[in-house]
C-alpha cells in the first residue's frame, strides 16, 4: 500500500474511502494531492473486492479548489514555459476529472464543508453528493480573477442550467447545502453528525448490489445522455450480452423466489 502525504486512503470490507487531507488549506488541491488521488483510484478500480467509493475531506472543508497560497508555484517542469498554466491543468486536475468521468464503480462525495470552484467540480464528478447541513457549495473563481478551468464550465450548466450556472460563476456565489440541493448540485442533505454514517450506508447498499450490473448501468446512464433513442436502445441491447447470462442474474432470480436477500458475487 502506498504511503500518502496529502490524502488518507482506507478500505473496509467492500467500500473504500479517500479523504483529502490538507485541513489547514481547506483541502485545496495540489499536484501531489491530485496524483495521490489518481493512484488510490487506480487501486479501487483494480480491486474487485471494492464495490463502492466515498470521497470526503478532513477538517472543515471538502475542497476549496486549487491551491493559490502565497507559496504556490507551478511544478518545476512547467515553470517558465509560456504555456505553463495550460500544461499544469492538462496533466493534473484535468486527468482526475477525466478519470472520474470514466470510472465504473459508484462514487459518493461526502461533502463535509466548503466545496467551491475546483472543489465543486470534483464533487460533481462523483455520482452522488451527500452534503452536511453546514456545507457550502459554489464557484468563487472570479473572486481571484480566475476562471472555472477544471471542468466547471462544462459541468455546472449540466447540473443547474445555464442561467443559474452563469449567475453562480459570474457573481462568485456560494450556497448553503439545502439551497444547493434545490439548484441541483446536491443529492441529499443531512445533519453534520449523520454525514459519514449516511455515506457509508449508501455505499454499503451499493456494495451489496450486483457489481457488474451496477457498473454497466452507470456507464449506460452517462453514455446515453448524448445518444438519440435508437442509439440508446442499441447500446442497451448490446449491454444485455454482458449481464443477462451471469451467475448474479441466476442468484437474483433464485433469491426472489426463495424470499431471501441475494448474495451477488460479480460473476
Amino acid at each position: 500500500m502506498n504511503t500518502f502525504q496529502q490524502i488518507l486512503y482506507e478500505k473496509h470490507e467492500r467500500v473504500a474511502t479517500i479523504t483529502l487531507n490538507r485541513p489547514a488549506q481547506r483541502n485545496a488541491y495540489s499536484e501531489t494531492m491530485v496524483h495521490e488521488i489518481l493512484t488510490a483510484l487506480e487501486d479501487v478500480r483494480d480491486d474487485d473486492g471494492i464495490r463502492a467509493l466515498i470521497l470526503t475531506g478532513a477538517g472543515k472543508g471538502f475542497c476549496a479548489g486549487g491551491d493559490i497560497s502565497r507559496d504556490f508555484a507551478y511544478p518545476a517542469r512547467y515553470r517558465g514555459h509560456r504555456l505553463e498554466s495550460m500544461l499544469e491543468m492538462r496533466e493534473n486536475m484535468h486527468q482526475l476529472v477525466r478519470f472520474l468521468q470514466r470510472f465504473d464503480k459508484p462514487v459518493i462525495a461526502a461533502i463535509n464543508g466548503a466545496a467551491v470552484a475546483g472543489g465543486l467540480t470534483l464533487a460533481l464528478c462523483c455520482d452522488f453528493r451527500i452534503a452536511a447541513e453546514s456545507a457550502k457549495l459554489g464557484d468563487t473563481s472570479l473572486k481571484f480573477g480566475l476562471i472555472p478551468d477544471e471542468g466547471g464550465a462544462y459541468l455546472f450548466p449540466r447540473f443547474m442550467g445555464l442561467d443559474q450556472a452563469l449567475k453562480m460563476s459570474l457573481f462568485s456565489e456560494t450556497y448553503p447545502a439545502r439551497e444547493a440541493k434545490e439548484l441541483g448540485l446536491v443529492t441529499e442533505v443531512v445533519p453534520d453528525a449523520d454525514l459519514m454514517p449516511t455515506a457509508r450506508q449508501w455505499a454499503d447498499r451499493l456494495a451489496a448490489g450486483p457489481p457488474l450490473a451496477i457498473r454497466i448501468t452507470k456507464r449506460m446512464l452517462y453514455k446515453q445522455r448524448t445518444m438519440d433513442l435508437d442509439a440508446a436502445l442499441e447500446d442497451a441491447a448490446l449491454s444485455t450480452l454482458a449481464v443477462n447470462y451471469t451467475d448474479d442474474v441466476k442468484e437474483g432470480t433464485a433469491a426472489f423466489h426463495e424470499k431471501r436477500p441475494p448474495n451477488f458475487r460479480g460473476r
